[in-house]
This record gives C-alpha cells, sequence and structure tokens, in this order.
C-alpha cells in the first residue's frame, strides 16, 4: 500500500485518513484528566538528574539558553500571526478587556504577594508579575481546541493567550533591567525593543510586498516555507544588529497576518506543528530542573504564592475586567479560571535565572512551583469543564467536518 503523501497543509495525512489506534487515542485524551503538556513535564523530571539522571542538564547548561532563544523566537513568530490587526478591531470588546485590564491587573496583583510574602523587593516582585501574566491555551485544549464551546469564549482565550504572551515581553525585559539596578541597562533594553520592531515590521512588510507585486514567487507546495524564510531573516538580523528578537518575531508574525493573510495561512498549520514541538522541548527541560531535592527545598511561603497566584489574582482580575460583558456567568467564570502558566512563563523564568539579579534563585523557585501547579491543575480541570458547558468528545479528529448542532438550544450556544 502507498504510504500517504506529506505536504506542510496537511501535515496528518495518515491521522486524518482515520488510522484506529490513533482515533482511540485521540477519543481517550479528550476524556482523560492528564494533558500531554503534564506527561512532557512529567518525562522531564523523570529523565532528569533528580531520578533516572539521563539528562544532567541544570539551569546553567548552554542548552537550556539556547533552546529557550530559538523556541520562544518561534512561539512568538507563530502565536504574532494570530494578531491580524483587522481581525482585532472586529472583535476587540472582549479581548481588548483582557489584554488590557485583565493582565495589567493580574500582573500587579502577583506582585503584591511576591513583595510581601515572597520578599522580594519591588522591582523584581514586578518582574515575577510581568512573567507570570502570560496565559498558555495548550493547557486548555479542550477548551480553546472545540468547535462545539461557544465561539466567542474560545475566541476570547485563543487570543488572550496568543498575544499576552508577546505584550509581556517588553515588560519583562524591562523590569529584569530595573531589578539588576543598572540605569545603563535600561535604555539599552528599550533601544534593543525598538530596533526588534522595526526589524520585524520592516522585513515582513518588505516580503509581503514583493509577494503581492510577483518580484518573489515560489512554487504552490513550498508557500508555506516563506514565513519560515521570514522568520530566519529576522532572527539572523537580530543577532547581527543587537535588537530584540523576540518582540522582532511578534511583529513579524502579526505584519505579516495583517499583509497577507494568506501566506499566514498557508504556514498556520506547519507553524502550529513547529510551535508545539518547541514547547514540549522546553517542558522537558524545564521538567528536568524539578529534581526532588529542589522540591524539597522549597519553602510554604512558595507554595501558598503559587495557591494565591492561581486560585486568586487571575480569576479576581479577569472577572473585573469582564464585567457588563454579553458574556454569560458561566462563561465569565471559565474564562476567569482558565489562565494556565506556560511556556512563555517557562522561558521567562529561565532567562531571569540566567541572570545577574540578585534573587534569581528565589525567582526561578517561585515562577517554577507556580508553573508546575498550574499545569497540573488546568491540564486537568479542561476536560470536566467541557463537560460542564456540555461539550461531548467529538466523533471525527481535530480538523475534521463537525456536526452542526440539532436543536435550537445547542445552535443557540454554538452562536
Amino acid at each position: 500500500m502507498t504510504p500517504p503523501k506529506w505536504s506542510f497543509s496537511d501535515p496528518y495525512p495518515g491521522v486524518r485518513r482515520g488510522a484506529p489506534n490513533q482515533r482511540i487515542a485521540v477519543r481517550v485524551a479528550a476524556r482523560t484528566v492528564l494533558s500531554s503538556a503534564l506527561m512532557f513535564l512529567v518525562a522531564g523530571a523523570v529523565l532528569g538528574p533528580g531520578i533516572l539522571a539521563w539528562d544532567k542538564i541544570g539551569p546553567n547548561d548552554p542548552l537550556v539558553a539556547t533552546l529557550a532563544d530559538v523556541a520562544l523566537f518561534t512561539v512568538l513568530f507563530t502565536d504574532g500571526q494570530r494578531a491580524n490587526l483587522q481581525e482585532l478591531r472586529e472583535n476587540w470588546s472582549l479581548s481588548g478587556r483582557a489584554l488590557g485590564m485583565g493582565m495589567p491587573l493580574t500582573m500587579i496583583g502577583i506582585a503584591v504577594p511576591a513583595h510581601f510574602l515572597a520578599g522580594l523587593n519591588w522591582p523584581t516582585a514586578f518582574l515575577v508579575g510581568a512573567i507570570l501574566s502570560p496565559t498558555d491555551p495548550v493547557f486548555a485544549a479542550a477548551i480553546v481546541g472545540r468547535s462545539d464551546i461557544p465561539q466567542r469564549l474560545r475566541r476570547l482565550l485563543n487570543v488572550e493567550s496568543g498575544l499576552n504572551d508577546g505584550l509581556a515581553l517588553p515588560f519583562v525585559m524591562i523590569f529584569l533591567a530595573t531589578a539588576q539596578g543598572a540605569g545603563s541597562e535600561l535604555v539599552k533594553v528599550g533601544i534593543e525593543l525598538v530596533l526588534g520592531l522595526a526589524l520585524g515590521v520592516g522585513v515582513a512588510a518588505g516580503a509581503a510586498l514583493a509577494w503581492r507585486t510577483k518580484i518573489l514567487t515560489a512554487e504552490p507546495h513550498l508557500q508555506p516555507l516563506g514565513p519560515l524564510a521570514i522568520a530566519v531573516v529576522v532572527y539572523a538580523g537580530c543577532h547581527l544588529m543587537h535588537a530584540n528578537p523576540y518582540l522582532a518575531a511578534f511583529a513579524a508574525g502579526s505584519t505579516l497576518a495583517t499583509l497577507d493573510h494568506v501566506a499566514a495561512e498557508e504556514f498556520q498549520r506547519f507553524g502550529d506543528l513547529l510551535s508545539e514541538v518547541t514547547k514540549f522541548a522546553a517542558l522537558i527541560v524545564f521538567g528536568a530542573l524539578l529534581t526532588p531535592e529542589w522540591l524539597s527545598g522549597l519553602s510554604w511561603r512558595a507554595w501558598v504564592f503559587a495557591v494565591i497566584v492561581i486560585a486568586a489574582i487571575r480569576p479576581a482580575a479577569m472577572l473585573l475586567s469582564l464585567v457588563r460583558t454579553r458574556l454569560t456567568r458561566q462563561e465569565r467564570l471559565t474564562a476567569a479560571w482558565f489562565g494556565p502558566k506556560g511556556f512563555a512563563s517557562v522561558v521567562y523564568g529561565l532567562l531571569a535565572l540566567q541572570t545577574g539579579i540578585a534573587d534569581r534563585e528565589l525567582v526561578f523557585d517561585v515562577v517554577a512551583v507556580t508553573i508546575a501547579l498550574s499545569i497540573a491543575l488546568h491540564s486537568s480541570t479542561d476536560a470536566p469543564i467541557a463537560k460542564m458547558l456540555r461539550v461531548e468528545p467529538p466523533d471525527e479528529l481535530p480538523g475534521c467536518r463537525q456536526q452542526a448542532p440539532t436543536d435550537e438550544k445547542s445552535a443557540a450556544i454554538a452562536r
């Protein structure tokens, strides 16, 4: 039998043709309380130096810095392509509240227990707030990835989690420089951010214009590689010009999605696959750093801090930002709960650990325990909450055609 042909537009041909074991796996994953993200985190912890010691990696290992750099650039470039400015303007009422009110409130709210409970000074406390303010849709896949969840709720969570890691970046860099106590570093960071923004917008806009005017062309089956080429040029240019590569990646992705949405759509499936691979690789490395010795050395203050951040600060900030919106009470509570700390917080925490700030190990401790607890809680509650919203596991695999709601009540919910 001839194997199915692989393509960028359909990277899972065998799965989509319905092999029985893959279909069963998807059904089980839809019902289980464990997520792939949690399993990758546990795998890293098991393979790390604390248990099997197959992966003798430390926080200062060059591999950690390299992986964090490449992975964050990749994810921000992919996330930026969800920031089509025209679509954002059309759906800004809820997402704007979450990003413009909920995110700053979360950042400030986290800084308070980081200062008074964890004992960090105010600049470092705000750094922790900036690190933990982004969310990640990977750990709420049963909510974000389901076509039968109310669209406005899915769009809210997807847009928020797709943009807030990029929006948090300038605050992370500024508070990191402030925590180091160097005024010259703050100016340097500002220049790097401006250069990154200009480079990302300039390269993506130039490429989009060249494609529109047919100066640059590509074979149809190679078109998804166009955005990848832009990403490579931007990444190399940032390192040559000492610009901030992460803001450049986000700006390039957003510019491309705005000026050439066809190219962004062609790249989406391949980009999402590449993004998830780098995320899970980072989770394995992050899990390897969570050794039994590290866990036993955590103070009760770190655990209490994590619980407060997950159970109180994020929900309160989101509920305040969604006051007097058209969301139902159930939808507001769901949006408030699903603020999972994920990949961006992992990488920002690793960046802070590798700097010269005085309390970098304490910063990593409170950030790491919050992320680990968030992954465990949010990835184990997405499926139950999906059931609470009257959602059943789909009969078809992701990407296949979904059956339309059959009754008036379901149709109203889908709208």
